[in-house]
This record gives C-alpha cells, sequence and structure tokens, in this order.
C-alpha cells in the first residue's frame, strides 16, 4: 500500500504537469515558438525527476532491495520546487512555511511533502486556472497544512476525484491524525491536515 501511495503521488503529480505543458507547447508552437521551447524544457526536467525518483522507489521492490539506494524523505525546502512546478503549470502559489528550525521528523515530512504534492496536482488539473495558498505551520503539539485555491471547476464538478484525496487522508490517519477536503463555500476548493508531534492519537 505504502509503494502504491508513493508511485501514485509521483507519477500523478509529474504527469499533471506534462499533460499542462503539452497543451501548452501544442497551442502555441507556430505564433510563439520560443515559449513551447520553454514549455518542452519544463516536460523534459519534470519527465527526468520523475523518473529517477520511480527508480529509487521501484528499488525497494527488487529482490536486492537491501543494496538499493537510500534516500532521505523531502525536507521542507522541497516545497518551493513543488510551488515553482506548480507556478509553471500556470498556478499562482502562494506558499507559506513556518516550523521549528530544528524541523520536523522524516516521516511527518514526507507527508507534508506528499499532502502538499498531492494538494498542488489537484489545482492544476482541476481548477482552471487558480490562485492556491499553501500554508505549513508546527509547534510542539502538531503539524498543519491547509491548501486552498480559488479556481472554477467544471460544471457539474465538486473537486477531485480518485486516489488522491484517499492518498492524503490515509498519509494523514497513518501519522495518527486527521484530514478534511472539499469545496469551499465562496468557491474553489480547500485541503486541510492536522499531524500530531505529541503522540497523542487526533479524532476527525
Amino acid at each position: 500500500m505504502c509503494i502504491a501511495r508513493e508511485l501514485h503521488d509521483i507519477v500523478s503529480h509529474s504527469l499533471s504537469l506534462i499533460a499542462v505543458k503539452a497543451g501548452v507547447a501544442g497551442h502555441i508552437a507556430q505564433r510563439r515558438p520560443e515559449e513551447a521551447v520553454s514549455a518542452l524544457r519544463v516536460i523534459e526536467q519534470t519527465s527526468r525527476a520523475a523518473m529517477t525518483e520511480m527508480r529509487r522507489t521501484l528499488g525497494v521492490l527488487r529482490t536486492d532491495a537491501a543494496d538499493a539506494p537510500l534516500r532521505p524523505a523531502p525536507e521542507l525546502d522541497a516545497l518551493d520546487r513543488l510551488a515553482d512546478q506548480a507556478r509553471q503549470a500556470g498556478v499562482e502559489v502562494e506558499l507559506s512555511v513556518r516550523v521549528p528550525e530544528a524541523g520536523l521528523p522524516a516521516g511527518i515530512a514526507l507527508a507534508v511533502h506528499r499532502i502538499v504534492q498531492e494538494s498542488l496536482t489537484n489545482a492544476v488539473r482541476h481548477a482552471a486556472p487558480p490562485r492556491c495558498r499553501v500554508t505549513v505551520e508546527a509547534d510542539p503539539r502538531e503539524v498543519r497544512i491547509d491548501v486552498t485555491d480559488d479556481g472554477t471547476r467544471g460544471a457539474g464538478t465538486e473537486g477531485p476525484r480518485g486516489h488522491g484525496l484517499v492518498g492524503m487522508r490515509e498519509r494523514a490517519v497513518m501519522h495518527g491524525g486527521t484530514f478534511r477536503a472539499g469545496p469551499r463555500p465562496g468557491g474553489g476548493f480547500a485541503v486541510s491536515a492536522r499531524l500530531p508531534q505529541d503522540g497523542v492519537r487526533r479524532t476527525a
């Protein structure tokens, strides 16, 4: 289940960005070739990064998994890269991260990274075109993750579907936390997760 969740997050995020930039490149190739070239560069960079991350993740499935290269969990400064990738896909992202200087435990840091990654992926895929605010705050008691966008979904669409929301909820529950997601009253979509750091399991 954990490997499937990791692969979903990696593939979904990368392919969403690739699809957006490929559409841009195809639309402007003849009129603005310099912008098309820029979009193709983003596609190449995103594809290479996704392949590298997939190889590392799949390494644990090999029979010689003990010899597979280990990698640290993404640090919180990797959130800047996620925000930049979403901006390249046309999402106006405002990112705010306020955590202790010592950082977060590796498992919680990975959960934060994946929840933000999937939330931004959903904004890229389902909102057109959105402004998105990402807030990550931590104190000795808990880590709070809030992602909101003001994008307009298609007719009859309340928000993102599929395994993304399930995966985010699983990550939160795995750490004894809570997770909520749904349409905002004034439009757009909101994701909210709370991950305890004090060992106290939360209730939804």
